[in-house]
């Protein structure tokens, strides 16, 4: 007899005769252990417990439990998974999906983190501590801009998530299926056949490859030199340097500078300060981007503040997801990093 059926067997004995309804098995669950097992939220904060925590607890917390996989700022540098950033970037051919940018309910990252973080000590946490690291969660999102910032049962429904209406029922039993079931036409379809574009016009084309033609184009055609004029470099502040590598920890996951740096998801940031916007060589720019290296813009301290701040008030068309720093200090110290690595 093997050792499941002798368990099963002692078990139907201890638990008495089988009664109508039931499989004879156990006993009712008490009220506290239901509790215990009942801890989903819901969207419309259903289940929430009494608590709060504020982004300065979080921040501590999270360091002490999250970074070692999230990152300090949940950019989750050579790490997984990514917790902030990714903001615009959904219609993008990779979108960054965060609890930033994709999830659309605020219910899901306190239930999902209470439920099965920290990693290998899930339900670990105090309500305060889950309310603390939500609230730090929103910070580095930028979806809260305040260190003061407390989140709580009280005010938890009225935070607003990027992406609360880009969810939708699903419909595709009457808007696609009809189109894949009906019958299918295969010889004689068309009277006439016409050509209503081509792949240059639409612009299906590699850009490699327009931009090989766009230089063949210039072979017998005199070439404009433009002389671009050196920014000078200024003395560093380095306790504003100091400051600004902790804030561009934000940007690692994208960017990288120092001696090994290559280009990643965004180019490497070596010399950046005072040279030519789009100067990166082996670096495939965005079109918005190349447009503003064709006009001449360069990366001194204005241009800077004001990309950093939000990228597309420079450059409109650029496809930079970074949401962007809205504190002057840290935009301060972000720029004067940039110059220590620009020298």
């Amino acid at each position: 007899m093997s050792k499941f059926l002798k368990v099963l067997i002692a078990a139907c004995v201890i638990a008495g005769p089988v009664s109508a309804g039931t499989y004879g098995l156990g006993r009712t669950a008490t009220s506290d252990e239901v509790k215990a097992w009942d801890t989903d939220i819901r969207p419309d904060g259903v289940g929430l417990p009494v608590g709060s925590g504020t982004v300065a607890q979080g921040e501590e917390v999270f360091a002490d439990k999250c970074a070692a996989c999230h990152g300090d700022f949940g950019e989750a540098v050579g790490r997984w998974p990514v917790l902030s950033g990714g903001h615009g970037s959904l219609a993008d051919d990779r979108p960054v999906k965060t609890v930033g940018s994709y999830w659309p309910y605020l219910s899901t990252a306190y239930d999902y983190i209470y439920r099965a973080m920290p990693f290998g000590n899930a339900q670990s946490l105090s309500s305060d501590e889950v309310y603390a690291l939500v609230a730090y969660i929103l910070y580095v999102n930028d979806t809260v801009d305040d260190e003061a910032f407390t989140l709580s049962n009280e005010n938890f429904l009225s935070v607003e998530q990027e992406n609360a209406g880009g969810f939708f029922m699903d419909n595709r039993s009457e808007v696609e299926y009809p189109k894949f079931t009906r019958s299918v036409c295969m010889d004689n379809c068309k009277d006439v056949v016409e050509i209503t574009a081509r792949a240059a016009v639409v612009d299906v084309t590699p850009e490699e490859t327009a931009a090989a033609a766009a230089e063949n184009s210039t072979t017998n055609e005199e070439v404009e030199t433009v002389v671009v004029e050196e920014v000078a470099m200024p003395v560093l502040n380095e306790e504003l340097v100091a400051k600004g590598a902790k804030v561009f920890k934000k940007c690692k996951a994208c960017h990288k500078v120092g001696a090994k740096a290559k280009n990643s998801t965004g180019p490497h940031l070596n010399g950046i300060f005072g040279s030519a916007v789009g100067a990166n060589e082996k670096f495939k720019y965005s079109k918005g981007m190349k447009a503003a290296a064709s006009e001449g813009l360069m990366w001194d301290a204005e241009n800077l503040r004001t990309f950093l701040k939000k990228p597309k008030d420079l450059i409109k068309k650029t496809k930079m997801s970074f949401k962007g720093l809205k504190k002057d200090k840290d935009l301060d110290a972000i720029i004067e990093y940039l110059k220590s690595v620009s020298n």
